[in-house]
């Protein structure tokens, strides 16, 4: 967890906090299925689109406090060897940032989750998810809300049902019997699949009460982007923005304590080291 450019942390409301996930495709634009053939040289090969495209990300996180990024490249040869975490903090002043390397294919690709935060985290942890084929993480940031903790998962699951699963369990360790909890990202399945006949029934995650499709941008027809809160929490706002920029729309949500808290948070915490 990083500081740049010696941005000091802003005032966030401790009402309401913004939330954005936003799957970036390594800042390639795709409008149609037949891109993922003609355009998939954009996947390991750098392109003068890509940067355009970092700077309309920027502008759109921008309006966030926490933003959870799925498919950034940390750095390589496609991405012009930029951490593409990093500069979208710089862009759009964040004062913490976290990039998460999942898939390590050295200087050709660079591929993981990535964090933007405008509140200090107390904690910070990083987890490779269990599954058939290794590459999928999830991040686990701790901070005030408030005068409570909240915790927030950051995650990107894999296609595949059988590893999806397994991946489902691992997360419902992370958050057993934690009272503020987020969980947001790109969750290729359906809400049913994940709240219904999962590891994740009966934990007290919920989705906003109007889920709406994410999935492909330019027509969306599934809804595989998704932000879950436990009953403590309230969505208050939940708005899929119409952006064509990569192959998902970004989902952006406010939440609020359901009740605010009564005691203050007693105790110390881990301490997130620099990276």
């Amino acid at each position: 967890m990083l500081n740049p450019a010696g941005l000091a942390s802003p005032d966030v409301s401790s009402d309401t906090l913004k939330f954005l996930s936003y799957n970036i495709q390594t800042g390639i634009t795709t409008r149609r299925f037949s891109h993922y053939v003609t355009k998939g040289w954009k996947h390991v090969l750098p392109h003068d689109s890509r940067r355009r495209n970092l700077r309309r990300i920027a502008r759109i996180v921008a309006d966030y406090d926490i933003v959870a990024l799925q498919e950034v490249d940390a750095g390589s040869l496609r991405s012009g060897f930029v951490n593409q975490v990093e500069y979208l903090a710089h862009e759009a002043r964040f004062p913490y940032w976290y990039a998460q390397l999942n898939r390590d294919l050295g200087p050709f690709a660079q591929h993981g989750n990535g964090l933007l935060s405008r509140l200090s985290p107390h904690a910070l942890e990083d987890h490779k998810l269990p599954g058939r084929i290794p590459g999928r993480g999830a991040i686990v940031m701790r901070c005030r809300f408030g005068v409570t903790e909240i915790v927030v998962v950051l995650l990107h699951l894999s296609l595949g049902e059988r590893s999806r699963q397994r991946q489902l369990s691992y997360v419902r360790s992370l958050i057993e019997g934690e009272r503020h909890v987020v969980v947001m990202g790109d969750m290729n399945s359906h809400l049913a699949g994940l709240l219904t006949d999962s590891p994740l029934a009966g934990c007290g995650l919920g989705p906003a009460a109007d889920v709406r499709p994410t999935y492909p941008s330019w027509r969306p027809a599934i809804a595989l982007d998704h932000v879950l809160t436990t009953p403590a929490l309230a969505i208050r706002r939940y708005e899929v923005l119409d952006c064509h920029i990569s192959d998902h729309c970004p989902i952006a949500v406010s939440i609020a304590l359901r009740e605010p808290a009564t005691r203050p948070l007693t105790g110390s915490l881990e301490a997130v080291q620099g990276a």
